[in-house]
C-alpha cells in the first residue's frame, strides 16, 4: 500500500466469544420476558459481553501504544463508530417512530377518525388523548404525569452542561492541558452519575405516586421504553468516562493521537441529543 502500511490484527478469539455471549444474553432476556425465566443465563451472557468488551478493548489499547496503527487505521476507528452511532440512531427512531405512530395514528382510529375509524366500534367509550390516563374500561393507565419543569428539566440542564464540561476536556487535551483534561472530565463523570441517580428517583416516584409503570397502558410502555434504554446507554456512557479518565491519568493520549478519548466524545453527545428528544416528546409535548 502506497504512502503507508496498514495493520492487520492477529488472529483473535473475541469476536467469536463476543457473538456467544450476545447470543445467550439474548436467549436468556427472551425466556424472561416470556416465560419469566431464563435470569441466569441472561446475567451469565451479560458477563460474557462485559468480559469480552474489557479484554478486547484492552488489547487494542496495547496494540496502539506499541505504534501499530497509523493513519488508515485511525480512519477505519472513526468510519467504524460512525456507522455505530448511526445504528444507535437508527434503534432510537424506530422507538420514537412508535410514539409518533401511536399518537399521530393508533389513537385518533380508536377514537373513530379517519378511514379506520370502525376501530370505535371495538371500544366506544374511548375518546382519544394524551397522555392516556386512566382509559376506560379494564385497561390500566397512569394516574397522572411528570411536569417536564422539575426533575425532568433539571436532568435535561446535568446533560447539557456535561456535553460542554466534556467539550473543555477534549480542547484541554489538544492543548496539551492534561490537568485540564482531568478536571474537565471528573466534573462530566460526577454530572452523569447525577443524572443516572436522578432518573432513579424519578422512576421510584412513577411508580410509587404516578402510577406510570410498564403495566399502565401503552403510556407506561412507551415511557419506560424510550427512557430506560436511555438511562441504559448513559449508564453505559459514564462507564466509558471513566475508563477514560483513568487512561487520562496513567497518562495515556496526546494531543496528536487520542481517538478512544475523541470516540467517548461522540458517544456522549449523541446521548446528550437522545435526551433532548425525550425530553421534548415524552415530557413537555
Amino acid at each position: 500500500m502506497s504512502g503507508g502500511s496498514y495493520y492487520v490484527p492477529a488472529t483473535s478469539k473475541w469476536p467469536i466469544l463476543g457473538s456467544l455471549s450476545l447470543g445467550l444474553m439474548m436467549i436468556g432476556t427472551g425466556q424472561v420476558l416470556v416465560h419469566e425465566r431464563g435470569t441466569s443465563l441472561m446475567a451469565l451472557g451479560l458477563l460474557g459481553v462485559l468480559a469480552v468488551m474489557g479484554l478486547w478493548f484492552r488489547d487494542v489499547i496495547k496494540e496502539s501504544h506499541q505504534g501499530l496503527y497509523d493513519a488508515q487505521m485511525d480512519r477505519s476507528f472513526r468510519q467504524g463508530m460512525g456507522w455505530f452511532i448511526f445504528s444507535e440512531v437508527m434503534f432510537f427512531a424506530a422507538f420514537f417512530g412508535a410514539l409518533f405512530y401511536i399518537r399521530t395514528f393508533a389513537l385518533p382510529w380508536l377514537d373513530g377518525e379517519g378511514a379506520k375509524g370502525v376501530a370505535a366500534l371495538l371500544w366506544p367509550e374511548f375518546t382519544a388523548s394524551w397522555p392516556l390516563l386512566e382509559p376506560p374500561g379494564d385497561v390500566a393507565g397512569p394516574r397522572d404525569t411528570f411536569s417536564p419543569w422539575q426533575l425532568p428539566l433539571v436532568n435535561t440542564l446535568i446533560l447539557v452542561a456535561s456535553s460542554i464540561t466534556l467539550t473543555v476536556a477534549h480542547e484541554g487535551l489538544k492543548e496539551g492541558h492534561r490537568e485540564t483534561t482531568r478536571n474537565w472530565l471528573f466534573a462530566t463523570l460526577l454530572l452523569a452519575v447525577t443524572f443516572i441517580v436522578i432518573q432513579g428517583v424519578e422512576y421510584y416516584e412513577a411508580y410509587s405516586h404516578y402510577g406510570i409503570t410498564l403495566e399502565a397502558g401503552i403510556y407506561g410502555a412507551t415511557f419506560f421504553l424510550l427512557t430506560g434504554f436511555h438511562g441504559a446507554h448513559v449508564i453505559i456512557g459514564a462507564t466509558i468516562l471513566a475508563v477514560m479518565l483513568v487512561r487520562v491519568l496513567r497518562g495515556h493520549f496526546s494531543s496528536e493521537s487520542h481517538f478512544g478519548f475523541e470516540a467517548a466524545c461522540w458517544y456522549w453527545h449523541f446521548v446528550d441529543v437522545v435526551w433532548i428528544g425525550l425530553f421534548l416528546f415524552v415530557y413537555v409535548f
